[in-house]
């Protein structure tokens, strides 16, 4: 048997998990997640990963559908007949994300074994996760303990949808207090921007942590009018503008106090160095599926951390699959304020996995980091049969 363990089988699953209320942003409007999962068997074991790409290409150029076409006719065959090497001495190690990812040679082949393939990050990300959790449970170890991991609880926030009305967004933001989240999230677009956000301050009072997400409906027209923002004391404003113009997202950082952070612009170490070095951000919101894996990730805390740039771990409607990963990276040093890892009955009257729960006590608004093998939790493989839309695609 090699070192490293070997890729025997690629499965796709799709199905659709229904949410438990419409979730609507500047963009859109969902109401059932449509899920993508990528099963991998080596010859040492299994791991899951689950795709973050939307049913349709309106929060980024990649969809769902394209996913699953993109990994059965090009990244899966090219996984399978790639090589693997062991890291070289020297090549990388040390702390942080350099010894995360000599530790998993199979997960750090993923992406130069996939690099012939232009963007699909999402894609991408897909793969390596699962490989990783495969490669993780064979090894007894946790995501956790593999990213460097140095908390055992993570603030949780949740991400709140543009409301029917003034008095839903109320109702719902408060429910959410009541559960015990620890930061509110809103959705806002031109024309529910000013008013929705100065409501729930004043439900919230000034102690409460709010911050705002445009999901690049802004143009620069609208500085002045975002710069308001600034009355409500907010954690952040999160991509006003097109993910391409890191310039206006400086002239906005200049015209207002409250600090900007990128989302969609960030596509990797590279990206997140020249926004930084440029004041397009000041906080950064990680999303291992936009930056085409986790360990891509790692080493976007790491040059976050080296600048002094606070990050916090983004979501995009995962089920308990997806979640797992996100809650081990979130528990990471440089994620100091509370990210969407919200709990499982956020979105989901029933989970993929064993459901994600807030604490309770000391540990309300908080949720545990798994700490098993891989991802920690189990795949309820009854439930990916019952809610298929389609049959499973091999590919070996």
């Amino acid at each position: 048997m090699s070192e490293i363990p070997v890729v025997e089988s690629i499965t796709l699953h799709r199905l659709d998990v229904p949410l438990v209320r419409p979730f609507e942003t500047s963009f859109g409007r969902e109401t059932v997640r449509d899920v993508l999962l990528v099963h991998v068997r080596t010859d040492r074991g299994e791991g899951w990963g689950e795709c973050v790409a939307g049913r349709d290409p309106f929060y980024s150029s990649e969809y769902v559908d394209g996913a699953a076409s993109v990994i059965e006719r090009y990244l899966a065959p090219a996984l399978l007949r790639g090589r693997v090497d062991a890291p070289r001495a020297g090549a990388v190690g040390g702390t942080g994300a350099g010894a995360a990812i000599a530790s998993v040679p199979l997960a750090a082949s993923v992406a130069p074994a996939l690099d012939f393939v232009a963007g699909h990050r999402m894609a991408k990300a897909a793969l390596e996760a699962a490989v990783l959790d495969a490669e993780l449970r064979a090894q007894g170890r946790s995501m956790s303990e593999c990213f460097g991991a140095v908390r055992e609880w993570v603030d949780c926030g949740v991400s709140v949808g543009i409301a029917p009305t003034l008095e839903e967004l109320l109702d719902e933001v408060m429910g959410y207090v009541e559960a015990g989240y620890r930061r509110i999230k809103l959705k806002i677009k031109p024309g529910w921007d000013l008013v929705p956000v100065g409501a729930v301050r004043e439900e919230l009072g000034a102690a409460g942590l709010l911050q705002v997400d445009a999901n690049t409906a802004y143009t620069t027209r609208d500085i002045p009018l975002l710069a308001q923002l600034d009355a409500f004391d907010l954690l952040l404003i999160e991509q006003p503008f097109a993910e391409e113009d890191l310039a206006a997202h400086v002239r906005l950082a200049r015209a207002c106090e409250t600090p900007v952070c990128l989302d969609e612009s960030i596509l990797g170490t590279t990206t997140v160095i020249d926004a930084i070095e440029r004041g397009a951000t000041s906080v950064v919101n990680v999303k291992p599926g936009r930056m085409g894996g986790y360990l891509e990730a790692l080493r976007v805390h790491d040059a976050c951390v080296l600048r002094g740039v606070p990050v916090w771990a983004g979501g995009m409607l995962e089920t308990g699959v997806g979640r797992a990963a996100n809650v081990a990276l979130a528990a990471l040093p440089g994620f100091t304020l509370p990210g969407d890892t919200s709990a499982s009955d956020r979105y989901f009257a029933e989970d993929l996995t064993e459901p994600f729960v807030l604490g309770d006590g000391e540990h309300r608004g908080q949720l545990r980091v798994p700490d098993a093998p891989g991802t920690g939790v189990t795949v309820r493989e009854e439930l990916v049969r019952a809610w298929a839309t389609r049959a499973p695609v091999v590919v070996r």
